[in-house]
């Protein structure tokens, strides 16, 4: 386990828990619609679409894109100090839905729009797992 002494720690709730416990299993999953097919992330209780209650969880590949990002150079609170700089992204998954996540393991200074990513998970406690997003390795010919 890392150590997150003072930082915040996401709080699941009946919509988000199967989300929250498929990352302690370092599985990243979404949302798609029964009725008409969207696939959303963040985790929701209706469709963001067609307000639909029927709502299915997918696995996703855990690869994407970085689509926008900004690097962090000035900590939130004292708890987060140790970690300037650091990039938060969205990223597009390869399915369509994007999320929000934090880019690990690379210079802050090579990120860019339209890097290949895939899903990595960082233990904080017991019950919390964070996906983060590094650089997808290079293996074209």
């Amino acid at each position: 386990m890392s150590n997150r002494e003072g930082k915040f720690l996401p709080s699941p709730q009946p919509a988000t828990r199967p989300y929250w416990e498929a990352c302690k299993r370092h599985e990243l999953l979404f949302q798609e619609c029964s009725q008409c097919g969207v696939r959303q992330f963040y985790p929701r209780t209706i469709c963001a679409s067609c307000s639909a209650t029927e709502l299915q969880w997918v696995q996703a590949s855990g690869s994407g894109t970085v689509v926008s990002w900004t690097v962090v150079r000035h900590p939130v609170s004292p708890a987060y100090a140790a970690d300037i700089p650091y990039v938060i992204a969205l990223i597009e998954l390869d399915e369509g839905p994007t999320m929000m996540a934090q880019i690990v393991d690379c210079d802050p200074e090579s990120v860019n729009s339209g890097m290949p990513v895939e899903v990595c998970f960082e233990d904080w406690t017991e019950e919390i797992s964070m996906p983060n997003f590094r650089a997808r390795p290079n293996t074209g010919a």
